[in-house]
């Protein structure tokens, strides 16, 4: 597969190569039902088929908001929680240059995000700041009414409206939610905004594909046409053969699976990027809100290296033996940077002048690779040529893909998520939401 290649030879001593190849016939049926949109939740399978059928208009069209946003705003807010800004969050820090806040000459917007917490303090100081700066705001909901960012859209449209009039802050936000219901959708007619449809049968947390992570990557500067090609090259590829020899998301899926069937009950994404912590995010939800139902499911981490060697990577070789990894390998830099020779030597690292940082970056990855598994920690591992668009397009395509074998291969619902509701009854209950009487009785109750 282009732009993806998968190594499973370090989970053998846990899970052998034969019982691997003997879920080919059961693969084929989840894989056949996937494709062909008939099993749990199928009304949420919009995302297979999404790379390649992406309308080139629709492009266009995000691609002239995003520039039209760029040249009023130095700061952009992205409003929405899980699905609504994970994915675009994943890409915008993988694809940007961390530092480039502090350049008074950037080209494009500085992201920031609101809606997805429910601190005071933050949307204070969120407000401190847009005192000071011209932005403008992306708010994404597919209803309009979900609490976190209904209440930062709340606070932030009254800003927006008291620094530059109702009239001019209309063309500085911009809506993505359903396409004919809901009180976002409404709010955006009456007020006159601009707005891009969430597909129905497109859940948050596949939805990085669509208008929901498109417009805020295109304001970011990040080229979508590449995104979605690397994603629809990815598409081609996956969709073409079940044969676990010929498609790593199938073998993926199947190994993750056997682990957890062999007692492996947890899963670490592990990167040596620190450009990759939020594209761990996007995958912990990915994976946590898909596959934890019934009692089931393998918990998502996520670890930074070498960062966290030096914190959790203690526990990581000699905690309990639950867990395995599965490390996102990059074979390149964007740019080289070699070691300079120092003269007194006084920090005893000579021996590694001359040497590119990614040389030694990647026998960090290969030491800590043998140290886990030596310690009964399977690994996994996933290479990209590159971190640009098309491979990152391409790794979201495949971990969607791969997450969809997966919960069916455990027996679960992928694309639901009914357990995420149960804090929001009793939190509307303890704040005497109209229509939540009786929970706020029985919860008020139980806190005597």
């Amino acid at each position: 597969m282009k732009n993806i290649t998968l190594d499973i030879s370090k989970v053998f001593d846990v899970v052998g190569r034969n019982e691997i190849y003997s879920q080919q016939n059961e693969i084929g049926k989840h894989y056949k039902t996937l494709l062909q949109k008939t099993g749990k939740g199928n009304d949420f399978l919009g995302w297979v088929n999404l790379p390649s059928s992406v309308n080139p208009k629709l492009i266009k069209d995000i691609e002239t908001s995003a520039k039209k946003i760029r040249d009023i705003a130095e700061v952009v807010i992205v409003i929405g929680i899980g699905g609504s800004y994970l994915g675009a969050r994943a890409v915008i820090d993988a694809l940007s240059n961390p530092f480039s806040a502090m350049d008074n000459k950037r080209k494009n917007p500085y992201i920031i995000y609101a809606g997805n917490n429910l601190s005071e303090d933050y949307h204070t100081e969120l407000l401190e700041l847009l005192d000071k700066k011209d932005y403008a705001v992306i708010v994404i909901s597919k209803s309009g009414t979900t609490t976190e960012p209904a209440i930062a859209f709340r606070l932030i449209k009254n800003h927006i409206e008291e620094k530059y009039g109702k009239e001019k802050a209309k063309d500085r936000i911009i809506a993505v939610t359903d396409k004919t219901k809901g009180a976002l959708k409404k709010l955006s007619i009456n007020e006159g905004y601009t707005t891009y449809d969430i597909p129905d049968d497109v859940g948050g947390r596949f939805s990085v594909l669509t208008p929901v992570g498109l417009l805020p990557i295109a304001i970011a500067g990040i080229d979508i046409k590449k995104l979605v090609a690397g994603a629809s090259s990815a598409e081609k590829d996956l969709c073409e053969t079940d044969d676990i020899d010929n498609n790593p998301a199938v073998l993926y899926a199947i190994t993750r699976n056997l682990l957890y069937q062999k007692g492996k009950h947890i899963e670490i994404l592990t990167n040596f990027q620190p450009h990759l912590q939020y594209f761990t995010e996007w995958w912990k939800q990915l994976y946590g809100e898909s596959e934890g139902k019934e009692n089931k499911g393998i918990f998502p981490a996520g670890v930074n290296f070498t960062a966290d060697l030096h914190s959790m990577g203690q526990y990581i070789q000699e905690g309990l033996r639950n867990i395995f990894e599965t490390v996102i390998s990059i074979e390149q830099p964007k740019k080289k940077l070699f070691i300079p020779y120092d003269k007194e030597n006084l920090d005893e690292l000579n021996f590694l002048a001359g040497k590119g940082i990614q040389e030694v970056n990647k026998m960090a990855e290969l030491g800590t690779m043998i140290a886990h598994v030596d310690g009964n920690v399977p690994n996994i591992k996933i290479t990209i040529p590159l971190l640009n668009e098309e491979s990152l397009g391409a790794l979201i395509y495949f971990f969607e893909f791969a997450c969809g074998l997966s919960g069916y291969m455990l027996g679960v619902n992928p694309f639901d998520q009914p357990g995420v509701e149960a804090y929001k009854k009793n939190m509307f209950a303890l704040l005497d939401k109209p229509g939540f009487e009786e929970q706020s009785k029985i919860i008020k109750t139980r806190l005597e």
